[in-house]
Formats: structure tokens, C-alpha cells, sequence
């Protein structure tokens, strides 16, 4: 198994992790079945091609790629083998960060926070790299019921059913959590109710549009 439109992909929005992440500290990757191309480690996002795009399947056992993959691997496996989203997306992107050094999940400060759920847990620490800190990514998106978690004095994962809308709520909550951080810092800041979240959730199912051929 190549998965060759995968890693194309992983190529492709790789070197957006350059706007999210300080230097090479985030991963990302896609899933095809019961295998998923990811991010090499230690190398520049806008530094390998498709062949050396790492292919891992969910038993945790590299299948192609050139390069090594990123030593996440074991948080993208209990991910995929639990949720079964289409990619994943992992920063230390400096709001959310900011967040699981305190501690702190993300509430629904903001309707925007639906696009993953009605709010971003804060899962558990452990080292990185290892099955307890995938173990603990899993329970705390499970218990939230929440496509996201914020990593206690880590960082921040985010899943989505391709790259693109895993980025894009990427970028959703790191600025919920910059919103929640400056306005925490005023006041406490003011939480929508379920009932509010519910109305924004079924007015999501109809919102956005593809623009028509010519």
C-alpha cells in the first residue's frame, strides 16, 4: 500500500504547520483505510517530497516512505484506531500551548468552537511520543465528545475528515483559545448554554458552499 494521494497531501499542507508550530515541532497525517501517511521527523515541512513521506499503518509498523515518521506515531494510531477521523493535526501552537501549561480546557466561549465540538478538553500529561499520552488524547476526546484536546504542558491535536478542514480548525481554536486567554484576563468571560450551542450545530449542517463552474 503507496497511498500515494496521501502523501501528496502530506506534502501539500505540511508547510502550513509553519504558521501554527514554533521550528519542527509539528506532525501531521491522513488516513486511507487502515494505514495513514505522516509528517517525516526532524525535517523542514517544505523539505521532502511524496516518496519520503512515511506511510505507517495502524498497527503502529512503517509500510513505506523514505524517511522515518514522527515519533507521534503512537498518538495518530490510537486516534485513527479509536475515532477513525480522515487526518490529524498536532501543534504547539503558542494560544492553545499557553492553555496547557495552565491546565485548562477550551469552553464555548465563541460559537465557532462547534466545528469541533462544545469544547476542547485538556487530556492528561505524559511523555510525548509514548501509548500513555495517546491513551490519554483518546479518553479526553472521547469523554468531550470533541474532534480536538488540548495536551496538558504540551500542545494542541485537532482531527478533521481531510487535512484541509483539520487545519482550518486548527486555526478555529487557536484563536478560541487566544480569545479565552485575553478575555479571561479582563473578566470571567461569558459561556453559551447548550441550548445556544444546539441551535449553532444545526445551523452548521447547511453553512458553506462550493462556488459554481464558470
Amino acid at each position: 500500500m503507496t497511498l500515494r494521494p496521501e502523501r501528496e497531501a502530506v506534502v501539500e499542507y505540511a508547510p502550513a504547520l509553519a504558521e501554527l508550530t514554533p521550528g519542527r515541532t509539528g506532525n501531521l497525517s491522513v488516513r486511507d483505510g487502515d494505514a495513514f501517511a505522516v509528517t517525516p521527523t526532524g525535517v523542514a515541512y517544505d523539505a521532502f517530497d511524496a516518496a519520503d513521506v512515511p506511510v505507517v499503518g495502524l498497527d503502529g509498523e512503517r509500510r513505506a516512505g523514505r524517511m522515518a515518521p514522527s515519533s507521534e506515531v503512537p498518538m495518530h494510531t490510537g486516534i485513527y484506531d479509536h475515532a477513525r477521523p480522515g487526518a490529524i493535526v498536532h501543534t504547539h501552537s503558542p494560544w492553545a500551548t499557553t492553555m496547557a501549561t495552565l491546565g485548562l480546557s477550551l469552553p464555548p466561549v465563541h460559537y465557532m468552537i462547534v466545528a469541533v465540538g462544545r469544547e476542547v478538553p485538556i487530556a492528561d500529561y505524559a511523555p510525548y511520543g509514548t501509548e500513555e499520552l495517546a491513551a490519554n488524547v483518546v479518553a479526553a476526546m472521547a469523554d468531550a465528545e470533541s474532534d480536538a484536546a488540548i495536551l496538558a504542558n504540551h500542545g494542541l491535536v485537532v482531527t478533521g475528515p481531510d487535512l484541509e478542514t483539520a487545519i482550518e480548525n486548527t486555526h478555529h481554536v487557536e484563536d478560541l483559545c487566544r480569545l479565552y486567554v485575553r478575555s479571561s484576563s479582563i473578566g470571567e468571560p461569558n459561556l453559551l448554554t447548550d441550548e445556544q450551542l444546539a441551535t449553532v450545530e444545526e445551523r452548521f449542517e447547511s453553512y458553506g458552499q462550493q462556488p459554481e463552474d464558470g
